[in-house]
């Protein structure tokens, strides 16, 4: 089953992805964990995650696949 989202920190496949909490887009073109927003405030952002635009998401290599 693939995932809509996938939180700070999760190794993901290269794709474009979006906060899941403001919008801001991000585009990984490797294979590498993804940051934390840049526009990340504890209260403003609570779902600390990417919505998946494309790709696959997590990695078969990512230590949290079942988020945090």
């Amino acid at each position: 089953m693939k995932k809509d989202e996938v939180p700070y920190g999760s190794d993901v496949s290269a794709g474009s992805y979006a906060c899941a909490d403001c919008g801001y887009k991000y585009s990984n073109q490797s294979k590498k964990s993804l940051p934390p927003c840049p526009a990340f405030d504890a209260n403003s952002h609570p779902k600390r995650a990417w919505k998946i635009l494309s790709g696959r998401g997590d990695a078969a290599q990512d230590p949290y696949p079942n988020g945090r």
